[in-house]
């Protein structure tokens, strides 16, 4: 009986992650592979911060892997300093919002942001914490590919994380101009990017930078408008994946059925890769006929 139960504790500890609906990336060619237009009609879904749910708070593990239960997904996370220069997720450079906490996370030690508990999209607070970027790192290798948005991590230091960790396979990095991206690409040639890429001047950008648009997905913004159309042609021609989020307009639809249409409709006008703060939902969409 009580071997039993330890079983029993150990699952429910680790979220049964055997369960998982992983990505199918061991190396780094796979990741490209992965991430490559090929007209076939791929539809990639993104967590925006993981997801935002009752019961389950944005830039949580706990929350990734609710959402690879239901759906395959990769992260888009927010890397962010404590007052000794740990790495933890957090959007906010606040804690109120999303945690138990008052004021700036740069105010905070580790030692007393791990004493704080995250708070789901209600408000109401969770069991879970704030991760370290390292934790996040140990637990997608193997299960998914974490996107690392721009907040006030030095680029340096990113770099050297996933160098040290061995972790480019399956991790990328949110680039907002071809300066980063240079930078980031002189760093690790191999190395995957999420660029914005919202205008022909920005691609025209990326491409007297150097960068192989191999490494590359496309942002190119929050709105599904026919205008996307030429961005879409000009990316797909360079065998780039184009990415939509919804988490500033779509997600905050009054009903799920409209969230749905908008969602199935996105895709529909070209998109390859859904960004959504409800993922789970979006895969949900993508199962059910128009």
């Amino acid at each position: 009986m009580k071997t039993l139960s330890l079983f029993i504790a150990v699952c429910i500890a680790s979220t049964c992650y055997s369960q998982l609906k992983k990505l199918p990336i061991k190396k780094t060619a796979d990741l490209h592979a992965f991430f490559h237009y090929t007209g076939k009609g791929e539809r990639i879904i993104s967590g925006h911060r993981g997801s935002y749910l009752k019961g389950y708070p944005e830039n949580a593990i706990e929350t990734f892997a609710y959402v690879l239960k239901n759906t395959p997904a990769f992260f888009e996370i927010d890397p962010r300093l404590t007052k000794d220069s740990v790495i933890v997720l957090l959007h906010d450079a606040t804690l109120d919002r999303t945690t138990t906490g008052k004021g700036k996370l740069s105010d905070y030690t580790w030692e007393e942001v791990k004493q704080l508990r995250l708070k789901d999209r209600d408000g109401n607070i969770t069991p879970y914490r704030i991760p370290t970027l390292q934790e996040a790192i140990d637990w997608a290798r193997g299960k998914t590919v974490l996107n690392l948005d721009k907040k006030d991590v030095p680029m340096q230091m990113i770099a050297d994380l996933l160098r040290k960790n061995k972790a480019d396979h399956f991790m990328m990095v949110t680039v907002h101009n071809a300066k980063q991206a240079k930078f980031y690409f002189n760093d690790n040639p191999e190395r995957m990017m999420s660029a914005f890429v919202k205008t022909e001047d920005a691609l025209k950008e990326y491409e007297a930078a150097g960068i192989p648009w191999k490494n590359m997905i496309a942002y190119i913004g929050s709105e599904n408008k026919p205008a996307n159309k030429v961005m879409f042609d000009l990316l797909h021609a360079r065998g780039v994946m184009c990415m939509i989020s919804a988490a500033p307009v779509y997600d905050k639809l009054a009903t799920v059925q409209e969230r749905a249409a908008a969602y199935r409709d996105i895709f529909a006008q070209g998109a390859d890769i859904l960004e959504s703060d409800l993922p789970v939902e979006v895969a949900e969409a993508m199962k059910q006929k128009h």
